[in-house]
């Protein structure tokens, strides 16, 4: 009795925690203007610093020197980790949807919701590992010159939005100097040099 208990417990928390994703995810999100303030960063990612973000990199072909061969990997790479993350969102969607009409039954049927639970968790797991085996992929195809020089550019990136470019709190991609709102114009550096933004 008591592990059935403890079970619909864990349904009903569930349940309700996936209701609150789906509304939060539905929710109009504000526009940010210059006079907003940022919302607070998220929390540090564990390996972050053992990672690059393909669109760092992307960022920065010229500056790491990139091989014609690399960049067609990655490219090749991307496209496909791409297409899988798409139908994978699919997925994950149905199920999310199939668990949330499971749970908003007056008597939840424990063992269907159990399972859809499952499913919603598979697709998450090989969301979260198809990233990984992206940025794996990516990693492998540098060299230790080119990743030097990632870990130098990200620490470069975290200063900024910590400190902004002047030294002061950090102000984000609206703030003075960055692009957007208050900022120069997308390739347009603050100085007013009208040569292209790297």
């Amino acid at each position: 009795m008591k592990k059935k208990i403890a079970t619909l417990t864990l349904v009903l928390l569930v349940g309700a925690l996936v209701g609150v994703v789906i509304v939060s995810a539905q929710q109009p999100q504000p526009a940010q203007g210059p006079e907003q303030p940022r919302p607070p960063h998220p929390p540090m990612d564990p390996l972050g610093d053992a990672m690059f973000p393909p669109e760092l990199i992307m960022q920065h072909t010229r500056d790491l020197n990139l091989t014609d061969e690399q960049k067609t990997f990655m490219r090749a790479e991307i496209n496909r980790t791409t297409t899988r993350f798409n139908e994978l969102q699919w997925q994950l969607q149905d199920a999310m949807e199939a668990l949330h009409t499971a749970m908003k039954e007056n008597t939840v049927n424990e063992q269907q919701a159990l399972a859809q639970l499952d499913k919603v968790l598979d697709t998450e797991r090989e969301i979260k590992r198809l990233h990984f085996g992206l940025a794996i992929a990516i990693k492998n195809k540098l060299t230790v010159e080119q990743q030097t020089k990632l870990h130098a550019m990200m620490q470069m990136h975290m200063q900024m939005q910590m400190h902004g470019p002047d030294g002061g709190p950090g102000r984000g991609p609206g703030g003075p100097g960055g692009p957007g709102p208050g900022g120069p114009p997308p390739g347009q550096r603050p100085e007013g040099n009208l040569e292209p933004m790297k």
